[in-house]
């Protein structure tokens, strides 16, 4: 049997409540998006690329943003020493060139693990805590670790839009 991206059920938004509550329902609402627009669809379908040059397919957002999870979340928040999923010093943009149709399932299993452990290592840290931006050593805050990570799901959402439409013409939002 071909597996196919199971269907997502967008949980109602936090409009009002304290600022973590709100920024957790905004990052999730960015990850349920992007689940949607991936439900009902199989490991070929994900691994469609929209237009040449270039290589972006679901599937290599789906395998992205666990890729960018770990590395602002768990690396960068949590100071936890791992290494990257997909994307090495040679091959920077595997998480999008390397898609394998047959791996769907386990790519999109991987990204719902790492959102669950993301989750769990920044849930201790206040939105102040501080850690040392990769590129520019400027101090940024978890604060804008979150922002920046709602502003990463919302621009992939609208990439997602565009290739689910190619794919099958679904197009929509709830």
């Amino acid at each position: 049997m071909t597996w196919t991206a199971p269907e997502v059920t967008l949980t109602p938004q936090v409009l009002a409540g304290d600022e973590r509550a709100v920024l957790d329902s905004l990052l999730n609402r960015g990850r349920e998006i992007l689940l949607w627009k991936c439900q009902g669809l199989n490991g070929v379908q994900l691994s469609t690329r929209s237009v040449e040059p270039s290589t972006m397919s679901l599937l290599g957002l789906i395998r992205h943003m666990a890729e960018v999870e770990r590395g602002w979340f768990r690396k960068r928040a949590a100071g936890e020493q791992l290494d990257n999923l997909y994307c090495t010093d040679t091959n920077e943009d595997g998480d999008f060139h390397d898609t394998v149709p047959e791996d769907a399932e386990a790519d999109y299993a991987r990204l719902l693990d790492e959102i669950a452990q993301c989750d769990k290592a920044i849930a201790p840290l206040p939105l102040d805590h501080t850690v040392s931006h990769p590129r520019s050593g400027k101090d940024l805050t978890l604060r804008w670790i979150y922002l920046h990570m709602i502003e990463e799901y919302a621009r992939h959402a609208g990439h997602a839009d565009l290739l689910r439409e190619r794919i099958d013409g679904a197009t929509g939002y709830q």
